[in-house]
């Protein structure tokens, strides 16, 4: 069975580095459970909103994301038993591309170039599972989808939900 991975919020943890470079620029405190339903630039003051919708844009961004946990062991355990691949939107930012690359050389060593899919829109994939954490990649997703939770996505329904590696771990293998 071919199983894809999405990146953003799924392994890299892009929404805990918007909160903290906001949070680090401005002097504020916002957290994740702030945001619950929301993007995080959705919730700041109109006037600061511009610079994190910029972040994806800035050179270095996705490069120095952190792991989202347990996701390195339970991809090495899924490997066992799916083709994997990751796929990510790495076109939606110029700057990504590269970023994107080099972080899964960093952290994801084990999963070869030829099973990262560094894409446009995800429609075009075809396979058996995708586990995501936006609906609009899952919902034009032909296989299985299963929405991996981020703040954003608190209140979406309609898909198998994994909350953590920990609980994609007892849905797959």
């Amino acid at each position: 069975m071919t199983l894809f991975i999405d990146m953003d919020e799924v392994i890299a943890d892009t929404y805990q580095a918007h909160i903290d470079l906001y949070n680090k620029k401005y002097n504020a405190t916002l957290k994740k459970e702030d945001c619950l339903g929301s993007e995080v630039w959705q919730m700041v003051p109109e006037e600061h909103q511009a610079y994190i919708r910029n972040h994806a844009n800035e050179p270095g961004f996705f490069k120095n994301l952190d792991v989202i946990k347990d996701s390195q062991e339970v991809l090495k355990a899924l490997q066992g038993k799916y083709e994997l691949y990751i796929a990510s939107a790495a076109m939606q930012f110029k700057t990504s591309l590269e970023d994107k690359a080099d972080w899964l050389d960093t952290h994801f060593p084990f999963i070869p170039w030829q099973n990262r899919i560094l894409c446009g829109h995800k429609h075009i994939l075809k396979g058996d599972i995708l586990i995501d954490d936006r609906s609009y990649n899952l919902q034009a997703f032909e296989g299985r989808g299963i929405q991996f939770s981020s703040p954003h996505n608190a209140h979406t329904t309609g898909f198998d939900r994994a909350d953590t590696w920990q609980d994609v771990a007892k849905l797959l293998l």
